[in-house]
């Protein structure tokens, strides 16, 4: 007896050993050297077939049941809108005079606001057009064919079972590889041996970040990358943002202080690197986020600093309104788009719906994290121009490289109201139209 459980811990041991030694060479060591052995790319080809079989199968399914087709399944929208503009509709159908004709179209417009307006749909996950096997479809297809139900229940058992495990062990492991790192160079004298390993260590546990995720990143124009003394500024989709790009090059973050985890993990990072955070009540003191930004702009040696100006997630269809704060600071922008594909997971953090322990387990449970980061050109700011133009130059920019659309609303309306400034612009506006069309002071009414 005594001796079959020796065999038996034995046999464990060794199990234990060889998992620890695939680790080691598949995992950790292309993560210090940050090279790929090509795993990801070949799990994301494997899904991507997959795919492609679930939506001809959902085809096949609807043809034989005689439904509508699949495009007409999923709705992008619950209504369609004539993209004209109050100039055109006004202008053009009443010759810009006064006409209490005008009030059906601000009321139209206020049915189709409250009906689906273009700002809320920004901040719920996108609609996929085909399914992915995980959700956001509005029909039920792993009922359409008994081989579609197969897949998709093994696709559950691999996604909860097999790889959302080895996740969090791996998530865990980069947690606690960070706070012990950071705790052990920041030890050492500032200078340039504490400047390097800090870079490395910072860089290496995103990499271990990205690939606890089965993350596969494309960075394109790398010759762009955002240099020391300069600001890096990108769209916002979800915190996986600053892993993505920290995992291809080292930043200092612009944020607000954090409890719990997310605390522990700043605070690790405070001790071998230069960090502008705020108390929540400090993050309203403008004046005091430019001066520490100028501050730490100022020194080239600093790291760039990474800055989300929308201040908000948004669902990585559109890029909103830049706060005009960190293009008031001076010095070199370098706007950096980043899309992710939605067929492998979704990204998208809805911070007022699910909490950041909800939505790691979301994205651990997903099939994969596929994006693409590009990396612009730089830009400054030209002269006469000021930092409202210049902050919708750069987003233009962004919004244009990764294929999203460009929204003027505040990211703050996610939370908020609308500003009354938003109602007396658009008041204006159709008060202007009247004026120059003549109607007010000629009484020319129609």
């Amino acid at each position: 007896m005594e001796e079959s459980r020796d065999n038996h811990g034995l046999a464990e041991g060794k199990i234990f050993s060889i998992c620890m030694i695939l680790f080691v060479v598949l995992v950790l060591l292309p993560s210090m050297f940050r090279v790929s052995l090509g795993i990801c790319q070949f799990y994301v080809k494997t899904v991507i077939k997959l795919l492609e079989w679930a939506t001809l199968q959902i085809e096949e399914g609807v043809k034989k049941q005689k439904a509508l087709a699949l495009g007409n399944l999923i709705s992008t929208g619950i209504i369609q809108r004539e993209e004209t503009s109050m100039e055109e509709e006004i202008a053009g159908q009443h010759r810009g005079c006064f006409n209490l004709a005008h009030v059906m179209y601000f009321s139209k417009k206020g049915y189709e606001a409250i009906a689906e307006d273009e700002v809320t749909r920004r901040f719920s996950s996108e609609e996929l057009v085909s399914w992915n096997l995980l959700s956001r479809t509005n029909a039920n297809f792993h009922h359409v064919s008994w081989q579609l139900s197969v897949v998709w229940v093994i696709g559950i058992l691999i996604r909860y079972c097999l790889l959302m495990p080895f996740r969090v062990c791996l998530a865990v492991f980069s947690i606690l590889l960070l706070v012990l790192a950071t705790t052990v160079v920041g030890q050492f004298p500032n200078g340039r041996v504490k400047y390097w390993l800090s870079n490395q260590v910072q860089m290496i546990c995103a990499t271990l970040g990205v690939r606890c995720l089965s993350g596969l990143v494309h960075f394109h124009n790398r010759e762009n990358r955002p240099r020391e003394g300069g600001i890096c500024v990108a769209n916002h989709t979800s915190p996986l943002d600053v892993l993505i790009l920290s995992s291809d090059g080292c930043y200092s973050l612009v944020g607000q202080m954090h409890g719990g985890l997310m605390g522990l993990i700043q605070k690790s990072c405070m001790q071998t690197s230069q960090h502008v955070l705020f108390e929540r009540s400090e993050m309203k003191d403008r004046h005091l986020v430019r001066t520490k930004i100028g501050e730490h702009i100022a020194d080239k040696a600093n790291l760039p600093i990474l800055i989300f100006p929308e201040g908000t997630c948004i669902n990585n269809t559109s890029v909103m309104m830049f706060k005009k704060g960190s293009f008031e600071v001076g010095g070199t922008i370098h706007p950096v788009a980043i899309k992710y594909d939605p067929r492998f997971g979704d990204a998208f953090w809805n911070s007022t719906k699910y909490s950041i322990l909800t939505y790691a387990f979301n994205v651990m449970t997903s099939w994969a994290i596929v994006c693409n980061v590009w990396y612009l050109p730089p830009m400054v700011k030209e002269e006469e121009e000021d930092a409202v133009h210049f902050a919708n130059r750069v987003k233009a920019v962004i919004a244009a490289q990764g294929g999203m659309s460009v929204l003027p609303w505040d990211g703050g309306l996610k939370r908020k109201k609308v500003k009354e400034s938003f109602k007396e612009e658009q008041q204006k506006k159709y008060c202007q139209i009247i004026i120059e069309n003549g109607s007010v002071g000629n009484r020319n009414v129609c």
